[in-house]
């Protein structure tokens, strides 16, 4: 069996760019994310294929080297909380919610003994980007990140309790998981927008707009992979498929419908912005320029990484036909699972450590870590 994808950016004015830097940022961040050996070295290599770096220097294409770094560097911080915590329960993911937040506000404060090493990694990686983002940069950075991890702990809840939310629902949980509010603070690293404009409904609705077209590209290009994998209940092919009660290619019409919708209406929008003054509007064209590129960088690299389509993606972009992936099997669903590096064994240890005489939620979370710790060990 197989479906069409739509050719959701046929009409979209901004064309694939990439960062000249990209090779240099690639192996600089590739090494700095390889020391900590977040993952086993077979979940490392399919890590590596997806090539996150590739995703940064599309998304940055003409920022500075150095913000291009921190693209990379982010880029890959966001993957390594969102495949460790793609299968850890929602207490363990806002353990690691906790860590994380608790690094990017305090980089200089040494990480405790037995911390998953996710603390240690979003230190080193804020106290290099602190130098290349200005004041407004980095609160709105920290604000939207504090957000997007919050929103992942929720998406592990609905995971837990088999929740499958309606479209609208999902849109806002959708908005702040995909991570795209804290990717365009980078856009932001040298501009010091006022709040009233950066808030001005105009300016907020383009923001919207573009997160939620990273969205559809996003969930359509990964459906196959997750509909194999059991893991679609967070995409909009699917709840369209429940709410709308339709089939695999009406949930595909729904999406290039409603994203035509959000295209027009973002053009439109662009087109008819109020003036803020000259040295504002001057970072608003750049800022909107970034939003704009940021939809294209998102698509592109869906088809050109190995993530979703291996070694078939430029071909699948040419000619939008995907085979439907039969259900993966067990060993398929672990063969890459960060489990294998034990970062549950990481937390449970640390949790032990700091709070020896825990209370009874951390006795209960500690159970289920070691639960889930003995399930992935049996898989292997």
């Amino acid at each position: 069996m197989h479906f069409f994808l739509p050719n959701t950016l046929a009409r979209w004015p901004w064309p694939r760019a990439i960062n000249p830097a990209y090779q240099e940022c690639k192996i600089a961040s590739a090494a700095w994310c390889e020391e900590y050996n977040a993952f086993s070295p077979k979940a490392q290599k399919a890590f590596n294929l997806c090539d996150f770096n590739l995703l940064a220097s599309l998304a940055y294409a003409c920022q500075p080297r150095e913000v291009n770094r921190v693209g990379c560097d982010l880029m890959n911080l966001f993957f390594v909380y969102d495949e460790h915590s793609d299968a850890m329960d929602a207490d363990s993911v806002s353990v690691w919610a906790d860590i994380i937040m608790d690094a990017l506000r305090n980089p200089h404060k040494v990480r405790p003994h037995g911390e998953p090493v996710v603390g240690e990694i979003t230190r080193s990686f804020w106290l290099n980007a602190v130098k290349h983002l200005g004041p407004t940069a980095q609160r709105r950075f920290i604000e939207t990140f504090n957000t997007y991890t919050q929103a992942v702990v929720i998406q592990a809840s609905d995971r837990d309790h088999n929740t499958y939310r309606g479209v609208e629902s999902y849109f806002e949980v959708r908005r702040d998981t995909i991570g795209a509010k804290p990717s365009y603070a980078l856009l932001e690293h040298d501009m010091e927008l006022p709040d009233e404009v950066f808030n001005h409904p105009s300016i907020s609705l383009l923001r919207d707009l573009s997160i939620d077209m990273i969205i559809l590209g996003n969930d359509i290009t990964s459906y196959n992979v997750e509909q194999s994998r059991g893991d679609d209940g967070h995409n909009i092919v699917k709840l369209a498929m429940l709410e709308n009660q339709t089939d695999l290619e009406g949930a595909m019409t729904f999406v290039s419908n409603l994203h035509d919708r959000l295209l027009d209406t973002f053009l439109d929008t662009a087109k008819n912005l109020p003036s803020f003054g000259e040295t504002i509007d001057a970072w608003l064209l750049r800022y909107i320029d970034g939003l704009g590129n940021w939809v294209r960088a998102s698509d592109s690299w869906s088809f050109e990484s190995w993530r979703y389509f291996k070694g078939e993606g430029l071909t699948i972009q040419r000619e939008r036909r995907v085979e439907l992936l039969p259900p993966a099997s067990k060993s398929e669903l672990t063969s890459s699972s960060p489990y294998n590096n034990l970062p549950l064994f990481q937390l449970a240890n640390f949790l032990c450590t700091q709070y020896p005489r825990s209370p009874a939620g951390f006795d209960q979370l500690s159970i289920r870590i070691f639960r889930d710790l003995n399930q992935s060990a049996s898989w292997r």
